[in-house]
């Protein structure tokens, strides 16, 4: 029985941390063992900021020549147009 409850109040502080650092409260958590970091949680977060394709579809006009001067572009950064 002292064993399941001093493992208990551990759950309960490793569940408390772990709420804090999905809230943002905490940049990390880490586990030790025998006193020795173990391991670190770090939040999982979306990239919002990430641009998505499609984003400016309809704000610019693409000129028919786009692709004119692809042999120059490639030529600038030293390569070559595989045919």
């Amino acid at each position: 029985m002292h064993q399941a409850k001093s493992r208990l109040s551990r759950l309960v502080e490793a569940l408390e941390a772990l709420e804090a650092l999905e809230a943002g409260k905490e940049a990390e958590f880490v586990i030790a063992r025998n006193g020795r970091p173990a391991a670190r949680l770090l939040p999982f977060r979306d990239n919002p900021s990430r641009i998505r394709i499609g984003v400016a579809r309809g704000e610019f006009e693409v000129p028919e020549d786009i692709d004119g001067l692809n042999d120059v572009i490639v030529q600038h950064f030293g390569g070559s147009i595989e045919r």
